[in-house]
């Protein structure tokens, strides 16, 4: 019997695969037809790599954004939960002409160290900017105890721009290397590191703190943000609430760092087992905008797959909207029998 359902199981991850492909390829399509008519700024979007889960969710995931969403959220997070998870992600910007395609692998089930390992490389408004980068990510966390986490994240960001363009004090503002107009120039190589930290004063109740390019590049490349997040979760509801201060990514006119805000909201509810609906709001006091989030997904004991969607309100050009789709496909390696905990092996 196990057999016939996993058999089953492989031909329905196979039909989900298939079906995530295509809407890639439809979402894409348009991607490279012509110059983006948004800022690079905005389209840029401080360097964040968001999962299907944190998307959905405003991106208030600093809390209880656990497995792959905690590599990108808050690398003390991978322990919250032992796991062995394999996630590919696609993100299409439309009106950016932005699209990330990517990989993260987890494992909090083998060891008591958990560790998280992810890449991603992106390509923004081929005609205009023609900006490429690649993201490199490497976590580690450990738990302390069951109310206390903590974990560290380095990341290497190699980002490359062929189009000179000027970003109105945003993304370093005057004393971007790019403001002149450079051409074909490696205008980022570098390494930094995030650290969080998580508290579970109960079983329900998380409370998250991240730093993020702690060693301060001083550019909006890889902006340096300070966030936290209030989370209560059981088995099939979830609400978490984050801020998150940013210290690089916009200038004043004389060029000298203005700190911005951005205030997320997310709720989850997991409907008949296997359905995760979500929804979502987030602020962004930089950009101006506003900016309502969902997604919903299918998870099976093998596999989950997620669709997110985020569609600013209001924000610094309202008649050219900024959207952010992602699509995720998961695969539980836990689920297979071939992973060992410690414990199986004793």
């Amino acid at each position: 019997m196990r057999s016939d359902t996993s058999h089953f199981s492989v031909h329905r991850f196979g039909a989900v695969a298939i079906v995530i492909a295509s809407a890639i390829a439809f979402c894409a399509r348009d991607a490279r037809a012509e110059r983006s008519t948004l800022s690079p700024a905005v389209g840029y979007d401080y360097s964040e790599v968001s999962s299907g889960r944190s998307l959905a969710m405003g991106g208030a995931m600093r809390a209880l954004g656990n497995a792959t969403t905690a590599v990108y959220s808050n690398p003390a997070n991978i322990a919250l939960t032992r796991v062995y998870h394999l996630q590919a992600l696609a993100a299409i910007w439309p009106e950016a002409r932005r699209q990330s395609y990517g990989a993260t692998a987890v494992d909090s089930l083998t060891s008591r160290l958990a560790g998280g390992v992810g890449a991603h490389y992106s390509f923004m408004d081929p005609d205009g900017v023609d900006r490429k980068w690649t993201d490199v990510r490497l976590a580690l966390a450990l738990p302390f105890s069951d109310k206390f986490y903590a974990g560290l994240s380095g990341r290497y960001l190699k980002l490359r721009q062929q189009g000179g363009f000027r970003l109105n004090n945003a993304i370093g503002g005057p004393t971007d290397p790019v403001a002149a107009g450079l051409r074909d120039e490696s205008i980022v190589n570098n390494f930094s590191f995030d650290a969080g930290i998580t508290a579970r004063p109960t079983p329900s109740v998380a409370i998250g703190l991240v730093g993020s390019n702690l060693a301060n590049p001083g550019h909006g490349f890889l902006p340096t943000t300070l966030g936290g997040g209030v989370g209560f979760g059981t088995r099939d509801f979830t609400i978490e609430a984050d801020v998150v201060g940013d210290f690089s990514s916009y200038t004043h006119a004389d060029g000298s760092s203005r700190s911005t805000v951005r205030a997320m909201l997310g709720f989850e509810y997991l409907a008949a087992d296997h359905y995760p609906l979500r929804v979502g709001y987030r602020y962004d006091q930089g950009a101006k905008s506003h900016a309502a989030c969902g997604g919903l997904g299918y998870i099976d004991p093998q596999f989950s797959v997620d669709l997110s969607l985020r569609r600013t309100l209001a924000g610094p050009s309202e008649s050219v909207p900024s959207t952010t789709v992602v699509i995720e496909l998961q695969y539980f390696l836990e689920s297979s029998g071939l992973t060992r905990t410690p414990a199986d092996m004793e």
